[in-house]
């Protein structure tokens, strides 16, 4: 299974950038897609998952600002990221995950906020 991150890039604070993670494989054998992030000398945090029943959940940080969705019929999902901050800035990846299969990671994508 591969997942290819892409839509990161340079924004201005404020601004908005969409990501996506396509998979390889049908989303719909995944209990959850999740979209994770790294800053610099962090710790990888979950942003944003979104489960086979398009139960979704996300970070205090994000909420309100980022919407992630899915489109089976292109075995992607994605992640609208509003208003975003400085503080967003960090390396972006997505992570399948089932209970049968395990786990997979996406290559990541840099996000940078910044004016």
């Amino acid at each position: 299974v591969q997942l290819q991150a892409s839509g990161g890039g340079l924004v201005q604070p404020g601004g908005s950038l969409r990501l996506s993670c396509a998979v390889s494989r049908s989303i719909v054998d995944f209990n959850a897609i999740i979209w994770y992030r790294q800053a610099p000398g962090e710790q990888r945090e979950l942003v944003a998952a979104i489960s086979k029943g398009d139960n979704t959940n996300y970070a205090d940080s994000v909420k309100g600002r980022f919407t992630i969705s899915r489109d089976n019929a292109k075995n992607t999902v994605y992640l609208q990221m509003n208003s975003l901050k400085p503080e967003d800035t960090a390396v972006y990846y997505c992570n399948a995950h089932s209970s049968i299969l395990g786990g997979y990671w996406g290559q990541g994508t840099q996000v940078t906020v910044s004016s």
